[in-house]
Order: structure tokens, then sequence, then C-alpha cells
């Protein structure tokens, strides 16, 4: 009798408890992630503001750019905050519709930055193997035409992965071992049968992640295969490829290994694998505007003559 009452009840309130092998020395995560959080803020927000300030740079790719900053401002913004209160003051509650907006916001902004990623490829594309037909088809009104139907096809995997989860009974504890709610942290606390989530939930990161990812492979080769057709005309042009390529490696390893810890038997601890999805997320938002202001020569010229502004405008 009392295995059936336990099994008609579903938790609505869940306490996220990622780290907590750590006891007392989970506070002091408080530092590093904050530090990270703030990096992540401040080098979005220059980066952005400083391609919205400068006409020079509103040309296609840095307007990508843009919104790469602004996906990577917005990621760590809907699970840092919670993440940092929880290490300090043990306030880690959350409700069940607080936990799945929560990963709404964060699944679609890691597959709207896929999104991104290979519409810079596409960019690139054009930019050097049809120049001559670069503006005719990386107008804005264009770009925004090559991004909605992904984007859209992210809602609705995205919905279907919250919608299944919202319908699961979560019978077994109230306690997810994870920082915020991942998908597969919130369906493992869930009782009954799960199968239709893992199923949806890798479709999911195929049709999208995967997906992306090989078109985006496919068009560098053409790219790289142009390149060395045409000798070194364009070797300068493949600057700013060599920099998409570094984020989308960054920002693969860690989306592969958070995404495959949860679904390949292995032997990480319950740390690794939450360290491994907090990476995922707040890594590319530190590095991202890092990489892109360095390497990119436009976008590093404007943030000196910046810097240099600041410096001699008196106080």
């Amino acid at each position: 009798m009392l295995d059936v009452s336990v099994q008609n009840i579903s938790f609505t309130q869940f306490k996220l408890n990622g780290f907590y092998a750590l006891g007392e020395w989970r506070r002091l995560l408080f530092i590093p992630y904050f530090l990270m959080f703030v990096l992540a803020i401040l080098a979005n927000s220059v980066l952005l503001y400083v391609i919205i300030a400068n006409r020079a740079l509103h040309s296609p790719m840095f307007v990508l750019i843009g919104l790469m900053a602004v996906v990577d401002l917005g990621a760590p913004v809907f699970f840092v905050p919670h993440m940092l209160l929880s290490f300090l003051f043990n306030w880690n509650g959350i409700s069940l519709t607080g936990c799945l907006i929560q990963m709404f916001c964060i699944h679609y902004s890691g597959s709207s930055q896929s999104t991104l990623l290979l519409c810079m490829a596409l960019d690139r594309y054009f930019a050097i193997c049809r120049p001559l037909l670069y503006h005719e088809h990386m107008e804005l009104s264009n770009i925004l035409k090559y991004m909605i139907m992904p984007l859209i096809r992210n809602v609705v995997l995205i919905t279907t992965i919250i919608c299944l989860a919202g319908r699961l009974s979560y019978c077994s504890t109230d306690v997810i071992d994870h920082c915020f709610c991942e998908h597969m942290a919130l369906v493992n606390v869930a009782c009954g049968d799960t199968s239709i989530n893992n199923l949806v939930g890798l479709l999911s990161a195929f049709i999208v992640i995967t997906l992306d990812f090989l078109l985006i492979i496919f068009s560098y080769i053409i790219i790289f295969t142009s390149v060395l057709k045409s000798g070194k005309a364009n070797y300068k042009a493949l600057n700013t490829c060599i920099t998409h390529i570094i984020v989308i490696t960054f920002s693969l390893i860690f989306a592969l290994m958070a995404f495959m810890s949860y679904r390949l038997k292995s032997n990480l601890s319950s740390n690794s694998h939450v360290f491994l999805s907090t990476m995922y997320l707040l890594f590319p938002s530190c590095c991202n505007p890092i990489i892109y202001g360095l390497r990119t020569k436009e976008i590093r010229h404007h943030i000196l003559k910046l810097i240099k502004h600041k410096k001699t405008v008196p106080f």
C-alpha cells in the first residue's frame, strides 16, 4: 500500500544539488564561476557595443558575430546567477515549471549557436568561393531567410523535448544532481518509462548539432579546396575561416562530451558530469568574444581604438 501511494506522488518542486560531493568546499566554486560569468558578460557586451557603434562593422559577417555575442550573452544568464546563489546560500530550489522554462532557454541558446555557426560557414563560402554573388546572397534579408527554417526546427524539437519531459511523473526523488535543469538530469529522476524521452533527445541532437556540424564541415572543405586551387590570392580570407573553426571546435568538444556523458556508460563521477555540462554553456560564452576580438583584424582595430579613446578622455 505504501508503494502505491509513493507511485501516485509526482514532485513539482526540486532541489538542484550539483557538486554536492564537494561538501563544504562547494562554496569555493562561487569564485571561478563568478569570474567566468563576469568575463562572459563584459567580453560579449564590449564586442556587441563595438559592432553596433561602428558602421564599418555592419557587414553580414560582423552582424553574425554580433548575433553570436547576443546568444553568448544570454546563455549564462539563464543558469549562472541561480547556480551562484546555490553555492553561497544553498538557494537551490526550483519548480517544475521553472525547470522546464530554464531547460528550454538553455537548449535553445545552444541550438541557436549551432545555427549561427552554420550561417557563418555559408557567409565564408560566398565570400571566398562566390565573391561576385556575395552581396546578393548575404544581404540581411537573405540571412534571415537562411536562419528562419533552422530556428523553427530548433523551436519544434526543443518544445517537443520540453513537453515530453513535462508529462513525466517525478516520484523517485525531488533532488536533481545538477546545477541547472539539463534534459537528461531531469529525466533521470523520473519514474516510469523514459525511452521516448531518450530517443527524442538523441534525434534532436542528431538533427540539430550533428547535421549542422556536417554541413559546416562540408562548407569548409569546399572553401579550402577552392583556396588551394586558386593559389595565394585568398589565403588572407582564410584567417576568418580559421577563427570560426576554432570557435566550432571548442563548442563541439564540450557539447559532445556533455551530451554523451549521460548516454554512455562511463566511470565519470557526478561532479564530472555537472562540470562538463556547465563548461559546455559557459566556456564558449567566455572564449568566443576573446577569439573573435583577437583574431578578427577589423574588430581588434576598433577595440584598440576604443581603449585608446578611453585613456585620452580626461576624468
